[in-house]
């Protein structure tokens, strides 16, 4: 069964805004995508399969602290 993965970080008090997370983040393999609401202020990763440790790392650093939502979910066939 596959799984995803779903990170979520309030970025309102982040060390970068979003415009420069967009530019700074690395891509992403297939599977995996960054999702924004600018409106809520949050970004995120939502990624089927293991996150890339790199990306998260570096997600991490420009944030400046850990997401504050992190789901699993079994992908229903």
């Amino acid at each position: 069964m596959a799984v995803v993965r779903i990170l979520i970080w309030d970025v309102g008090d982040s060390l970068a805004p979003l415009e420069e997370l967009r530019e700074k983040l690395p891509p992403l393999p297939d599977g995996s995508y960054w999702v924004s609401n600018g409106a809520a202020e949050r970004f995120g990763l939502v990624s089927f399969g293991t996150p890339p440790a790199d990306a998260l790392r570096r997600a991490r650093e420009l944030i400046g602290k850990d997401p504050v939502v992190g789901e699993e979910f079994d992908v229903e066939e």
